[in-house]
């Protein structure tokens, strides 16, 4: 079994492996990437961030180092190569011998790139609109008002030479929006052409992109919600240490890592948010709590659902299965987390996501149809057996999962809504409410689990150890055709059964 969880470990190792290097979100790195053909352009998407106005406006560009409360993007080192074959067909002394465009521009202004205001399809500029003074040739077609928007940053190779560096320039954001920059070629001499380098994009109060940075409060916000949900949980604890059944114990884990899950990831953000980057260490940190508490947490959904301490004392020979299904998942989980947390914040591919989201996606059906599942038969078990004080308590406890999986579908279903209607992430100032919805719903269940199953001087309530009692109290003495059973023969009689009860159930899951 060990070497099988090696095994697997080392396989998610190996599928974000090459994302590693790009842990920093904010900075958006290229190594020496091909352009991609669109009508009669080459271009490379250079990254797109929602961004916030600067607190202080400025129209001067051109300082390398902007003042604090300045919102900017940042092109550093970026440089261009051409094939030896396309540099060869220039002459050496030539001052501009093929041109690359930076074009910066907000997602609204996107109508005002290529020929669409000319009804053409060209992004270039061709002869025969050159012609007619709308655009220059050789150059992207921008249709221009009075301002400077959308940028447009020009290089030009030199002579013969095969690399040209960009010259560095800072681009101050006075407009709130979410922006994209492309690097663009119109030359079909250039095709071939690589670029390398990165551009820095920063938001006035810090590095952190503009979709999560409301993530850094909403995750504080959490870590104290767990610290108040952990300090109730550990008087109540303490109080009633004497009572404590097992699933207290899974139940005080599940806090405890809730609490260190909400921690790291303030602390994550807010490291990020100073400097840029993101800390290697503490971010995998992250992705390895979150991930054990998901996990956790659908594990212990599921042993309360099978009535484990309540109304069986172990979970038998389906044990094992329960912790097959709890490695998987925290396996795949683990592998989409590090992929969308370490992975460049907008470039990581699609179908790499949509390849990791399927099997998490499946594995938590089969978590709700098992734990469903399994509530139907506690609940008709205790129904059988007439205890009252725990079948109240798991039907509130089917009550609260009911509407659980009532809100998660109807939230899936807006988030593929905010997805399919806002391609280019228009709304991203709203983006943050989706993963924040999730930590919340996690929190609310085990808020409530807290609630129901909270240590108390009465264990009857949720002690298999006390059932036995429980029920004799409740029916009093049991009557049949040959007369009255003493107190004794009805404990050993309901324990008797109640064990064939349990095996009888195991054989059947």
């Amino acid at each position: 079994m060990g070497n099988r969880l090696l095994g697997l470990w080392a396989i998610v190792i190996l599928l974000v492996g090459s994302l590693i290097g790009a842990s920093d979100a904010s900075i958006h790195e290229y190594k020496n990437e091909g352009f991609t053909a669109r009508a009669n352009a080459r271009f490379f998407h250079g990254g797109s961030e929602g961004l916030y106005a600067s607190k202080f406006q400025d129209v001067n560009t051109s300082s390398d180092k902007p003042l604090k409360g300045k919102s900017f993007i940042r092109f550093d080192d970026v440089t261009f190569v051409r094939t030896v074959e396309s540099a060869s067909k220039q002459n050496a002394m030539q001052s501009t011998a093929g041109l690359v465009e930076a074009i910066l521009l907000e997602v609204k202004d996107r109508d005002r790139i290529g020929g669409s205001f000319l009804k053409s399809e060209a992004i270039c500029c061709t002869p025969e609109l050159a012609d007619t003074g709308s655009c220059s040739l050789g150059e992207v077609i921008i249709n221009r008002d009075s301002s400077e928007w959308p940028r447009q940053i020009k290089t030009y190779f030199k002579g013969n030479k095969t690399e040209v560096n960009m010259s560095p320039e800072t681009v101050v954001i006075n407009k709130t929006g979410m922006y994209y920059l492309y690097f663009m070629i119109c030359d079909p001499e250039l095709d071939g052409t690589r670029i390398r380098g990165r551009t820095v994009w920063k938001n006035p109060d810090g590095y952190l992109p503009g979709k999560v940075a409301p993530l850094m409060k909403f995750f504080g916000f959490m870590s104290l919600a767990y610290l108040l949900l952990g300090l109730v949980w550990f008087v109540r604890f303490v109080q009633f240490w004497k009572d404590i059944i097992q699933l207290h114990y899974h139940i005080t884990l599940v806090i405890a890592l809730g609490m260190c899950e909400m921690a790291v990831r303030y602390f994550e953000y807010a490291n990020f948010d100073s400097t840029g980057m993101r800390p290697m260490v503490v971010t995998l940190w992250a992705v390895t709590f979150a991930s054990i508490k998901k996990t956790l947490s659908r594990l212990l959904l599921l042993v309360v659902s099978m009535g484990y301490g309540v109304v069986k004392p172990t979970l038998g020979g389906i044990t094992s299965r329960v912790l097959l299904l709890g490695v998987i998942y925290f396996v795949a989980t683990e592998a989409l987390e590090l992929v969308e947390q370490l992975g460049n914040i907008n470039d990581f591919s699609g179908k790499t996501v949509i390849f990791l989201v399927i099997p998490v996606a499946l594995l938590d059906a089969c978590f709700i149809l098992w734990i469903f599942s399994s509530l139907a038969r506690t609940l008709e078990k205790l129904q059988i057996k007439r205890n009252m004080a725990k079948l109240e308590l798991y039907r509130n406890f089917t009550n609260t999962l009911a509407i659980s999986v009532l809100l998660s579908i109807a939230w899936i279903g807006f988030e593929l809504y905010f997805n399919g209607t806002d391609p280019l992430i228009e709304l991203w100032r709203m983006a943050w409410i989706i993963p924040a919805f999730w930590n919340l719903l996690s929190f609310g269940l085990l808020a409530v689990i807290c609630i129901l199953w909270a240590p108390s001087n009465n264990p009857t309530r949720y002690s298999y150890l006390a059932e036995t009692g429980d029920e004799f109290e409740e029916e009093g003495v049991s009557l049949t055709g040959t007369g009255i059973k003493s107190t004794g023969d009805v404990e050993r009689n309901d324990l008797l059964y109640g064990l064939a009860d349990e095996v009888e159930e195991d054989k059947r899951e």
